[in-house]
């Protein structure tokens, strides 16, 4: 009790305003990704699912939060334990967490650096539910989000980032996240589609999105916390936050615009906003362990590689059978482990310098062994997330209140009225005045509705045309929301 009720440190020589105020800013840029993460998979997912998909990302955001205040941020970034593998419990409840600086942001209260490091973590579940996406019940996964965030993330980016975790001794490079958050997540998400099975309909029946609005959407939330969420890893407002936000749109678009091209000469030369949108998110995860070390041209070959590659990568699932429905291993595993070995080739010096940092740099500065750092950083944190996430899911599912996937009838129906009684469309048509019995409505695009006949989201998002639609149903049927 007394520790609770103990004065905070009042020195606040050591704190530039500045660089206070801009991580206060990247904090909020950093939060608004998770409703992008949860818009982004809505959009992907069929539009019976596409409620709780937002729900639950944001709900992984506020089980993570307090579960940092309890012990995360201790045990995650933690500079008084002298353990090489996970923190100690000197900032439970956050004490202690207010003026005094951490090492890793030093002109910075701790309390701002908490805060922000706070929405990496809520990020990183919420990212790894996607591979368990249209089949998982909400509270084992609430339970799940805790344990995993615990267990996985927290070790993790202890290792990567705190000063005395082994990865950060090694000399691994992880500017914001490429093994923490990426690799950890696309890893997690690749368990959770193995243990969970299969979607009912997988390799028989043609998944595809229903909201190509929702996917933009998403992918401009995320696009936008991205600058805050590689440009603030720099803990400062300086040169070197300023090359990391440059780095990030440019990798963004290289990326955006080369997984569209592949596509767009294998699915008979048409272009899509889905594929973009995918190869935009590809290039952000792939630059951001990077982005506080590379120079802009490297980041064209970021974006580049990183689309490529992860639009391959999504050809995985079918060739060998899992389903990850919303591609969270092809995009963020894959990508985070491009983006990994990458930085040990170009990650350089001279960018480091900008703010008064010393690395030896990758390939580009003859640091030779770089790559091969990188390679063991991105294996142990793949190896963790994976295995570590299979015995969690198979505990839970061992327990009979908390089995993490619906049943087939609940499935059939949709996670939004199955687990949670919402819907996230009303029918199209149902707000329209009644007309007469033997009136037909007739569309635009010369489409015939009989008066009885309802339209669900996914044909008006182009999954059927509703001509089609219409043509299909007798008089006086509804046709189903799929």
């Amino acid at each position: 009790m007394t520790d609770l009720l103990k004065r905070y440190d009042n020195d606040t020589s050591h704190i530039n305003t500045g660089d206070t105020a801009w991580i206060l800013v990247c904090s909020a840029l950093v939060f608004i990704m998770v409703p992008g993460v949860g818009y982004f998979y809505s959009g992907m997912a069929r539009s019976k699912n596409a409620v709780s998909l937002v729900f639950l990302c944001m709900i992984a955001m506020a089980v993570v939060s307090i579960q940092w205040i309890l012990l995360g941020y201790s045990l995650a970034l933690s500079d008084t334990s002298g353990n090489k593998f996970i923190g100690d419990a000197t900032y439970g409840l956050l004490l202690d967490v207010a003026n005094k600086p951490h090492p890793n942001a030093p002109s910075i209260p701790a309390n701002v650096y908490a805060i922000f490091q706070c929405m990496f973590a809520a990020l990183t579940p919420a990212l790894a539910l996607g591979g368990a996406a249209e089949r998982i019940r909400i509270f084992p996964a609430i339970v799940f989000t805790f344990v995993w965030t615990t267990i996985v993330y927290d070790p993790i980016a202890y290792w990567s980032w705190a000063p005395n975790g082994w990865l950060y001794t090694m000399g691994s490079l992880d500017y914001a996240g490429g093994t923490p958050v990426h690799i950890a997540s696309g890893f997690g998400a690749l368990a959770f589609s193995i243990i969970l099975g299969k979607r009912h309909g997988f390799g028989s029946e043609k998944f595809e999105p229903h909201n190509y609005l929702n996917i933009i959407l998403g992918t401009s939330l995320l696009w936008f916390g991205w600058f805050g969420f590689n440009g603030g890893s720099a803990v400062a407002a300086n040169g070197r936050a300023g090359m990391a936000s440059s780095v990030t749109h440019i990798a963004a678009c290289m990326g955006g615009l080369s997984w569209s091209l592949v596509a767009y000469f294998r699915n008979g030369k048409k272009f899509s906003s889905f594929h973009f949108c995918s190869g935009a998110i590809a290039g952000l995860v792939a630059i951001t362990p990077a982005s506080g070390f590379v120079a802009p041209w490297a980041a064209l070959v970021f974006g580049l590689v990183a689309g490529i590659c992860c639009h391959y990568a999504v050809d995985f699932k079918e060739k060998f059978g899992f389903d990850d429905a919303l591609d969270v291993f092809a995009v963020h595993g894959i990508g985070g482990l491009v983006g990994n070995l990458l930085t040990g080739i170009f990650a350089s010096k001279a960018v480091a310098e900008l703010n008064g940092s010393a690395i030896d740099g990758g390939w580009i500065d003859h640091h030779w062994k770089q790559l091969a750092i990188q390679l063991a950083a991105s294996a142990s944190g793949a190896a963790w997330s994976f295995v570590i996430t299979s015995i969690i899911l198979l505990i839970l599912n061992m327990i009979p209140s908390l089995h993490l996937r619906i049943d087939e009838e609940s499935e059939l129906h949709g996670t939004d009225a199955a687990e949670m009684g919402e819907h996230g469309y009303k029918f199209a048509g149902s707000h329209l005045p009644p007309r007469s019995v033997n009136s037909p409505s007739v569309l635009e695009n010369g489409g015939i509705i009989r008066p009885a006949t309802l339209v669900s989201a996914d044909q008006l998002s182009g999954k059927s045309s509703i001509s089609e639609t219409a043509e299909k149903q007798p008089e006086g049927a509804a046709v189903p929301n799929l």
